[in-house]
């Protein structure tokens, strides 16, 4: 199923990190939503259990004023304090309006209204009466009726007072159960949220690293000259032009490349016929078929006896590395048994070693892996080839060939001067050659070890140099078994 994408990659990253975002921020809005809601109720509990507990202790502090005032109007009988009881019935009113203003339960409202009716009761029989005219005893009956009705008073102001206290404490139950309802709803936000952001960044980072993915692999193929399979990328415009791009690279490349190798087989077989004709010109004349020949006349024969060698193995080398890239990807397997190949690849070698007093220190178990035959001689010809034209005179040659689990190891060494520290990322370049020079009539053209990197990368295998002290240049080659080790 085809995924629908944005239109540019800037326009998908804005979108993934949008939609991580969201979750998160919808977390944020309703947890700010949730604690100013739980921070509104507790103001406006605490404003009003303070107003409560003011107006209680207010009502109760007037009910004791007024009390004393009016004892002593009773006991002295003197008309200037009706004004202080009239002023503490004023205050005690302003109490009891105050208290009316705020949310009471009905029970405080009721013992509010019983409060009022009763003090104001008291208090006209208090302003009715003329202490000095009444006798004493009768007075005194009076004071101490009056001071009891005051008493009770008191006595239900501070049970509003008391029920206050006992609606203050239902108001933090209730906000303590609404903190902790709150933290369970952050706490569940929180579980399910960060999964799903965690899958939301998940999701868009497989999608973002699919077409980046595509594109690394298709930089990959143009890295090893695989020009052949298209390359695709699905995602974003941009991306998707940038993988047109790259494939529309790979064609150019692939043409260059056809273009390259033509040109190589070209002149290389162009070169061969002109040159036949100077090499039997210059054997004839090294034969002296042609008549004798000074000490002189034979000097320049045979130098151009040599240079006619050697232009021929360059034009072989060519046309042989012409032949393995325009064959890179064709593969002739079958069993062998590597002991035989390396056996023929030393008989072939035999005179150049000869010539060189080297001996050939060969191990190699007889087991069997599927390969190209041809090309696995040709890999092994060339390193053994190059082995011998480093190594010094009366030298030792090694081959040493071994099973390592799934892959076959072939490790060629040499005693020569081995491989410059410089030259190694280079050695396996096309006519590269490195800065240590041998002492051979025919200089190397550079492209042996590049014609057997590319065998043994078509094998799926690998070469490299080893990095040994106290040995000379040291190759191995590392290429899978697919078969079983045969009978011999």
């Amino acid at each position: 199923m085809q995924v629908p994408y944005p239109k540019s990659f800037r326009k998908l990253l804005f979108v993934g990190f949008s939609l991580v975002a969201l979750p998160l921020l919808i977390a944020l809005v309703n947890n700010a939503v949730s604690i100013d809601r739980l921070a509104d109720k507790s103001r406006h509990a605490v404003y009003g259990a303070v107003q409560a507990t003011e107006s209680s202790r207010a009502l109760a502090e007037s009910i004791t004023n007024e009390e004393r005032v009016a004892r002593q109007y009773l006991v002295l009988g003197d008309p200037a304090l009706l004004e202080g009881l009239a002023s503490a019935h004023e205050q005690f009113l302003k109490a009891a309006r105050a208290l009316a203003q705020l949310p009471l339960s009905a029970r405080q409202r009721e013992q509010l209204d019983d409060i009022l009716a009763r003090e104001s009761a008291i208090y006209f029989e208090t302003i009715t009466q003329n202490p000095r005219t009444a006798p004493e005893g009768v007075r005194a009956e009076k004071t101490e009726a009056m001071a009891g009705e005051f008493a009770n008073l008191a006595k239900e102001g501070r049970a509003i007072l008391a029920t206050s206290n006992e609606v203050i404490a239902r108001e933090v139950a209730a906000l303590q159960e609404l903190a902790g309802r709150a933290q369970n709803i952050v706490l569940w936000q929180l579980l399910a949220l960060v999964p799903a952001a965690v899958i939301l960044v998940v999701g868009f980072s497989l999608v973002l690293a699919r077409p980046v993915r595509q594109l690394d692999e298709g930089i990959r193929k143009l890295g090893n000259a695989d020009f052949e399979s298209p390359i695709a990328v699905s995602g974003p415009q941009d991306l998707e032009y940038l993988g047109r791009q790259l494939d529309w690279l790979r064609q150019r490349l692939a043409v260059v490349e056809e273009q390259k190798s033509r040109f190589l087989r070209h002149v290389s077989h162009e070169l061969k016929t002109p040159l036949t004709a100077l090499r039997e010109g210059s054997e004839l004349l090294a034969d002296e078929s042609a008549g004798p020949l000074t000490s002189e006349q034979r000097e320049v024969v045979g130098i151009l006896r040599n240079n006619s060698i050697e232009l021929r193995k360059l034009i072989e080398n060519l046309l042989n590395y012409s032949a393995v890239q325009f064959q890179k990807g064709t593969l002739s397997t079958k069993p062998i048994k590597i002991r035989d190949v390396i056996k023929r690849v030393a008989a072939d070698q035999k005179l150049a070693m000869i010539a060189k007093d080297l001996k050939l220190k060969l191990i190699c178990p007889d087991f069997v892996l599927q390969a190209d035959e041809e090309k696995l001689r040709v890999t092994l010809d060339n390193l053994l080839s190059n082995a011998i034209r480093f190594s010094p005179r009366g030298g030792i040659v090694s081959i040493i060939a071994r099973r390592n689990g799934v892959d076959a190891v072939v490790e060629v060494m040499d005693q020569g001067p081995g491989i410059d520290g410089e030259d190694r990322g280079r050695i396996f370049d096309p006519f590269y050659q490195g800065r240590q020079t041998a002492a051979a009539p025919v200089s190397g053209t550079g492209l042996g070890l590049s014609i057997a990197r590319e065998h043994v990368l078509s094998h799926g295998g690998t070469i490299e140099v080893v990095d040994e002290k106290g040995v000379g240049a040291h190759f191995r080659v590392t290429m899978p078994l697919v078969q079983q080790e045969l009978a011999a």
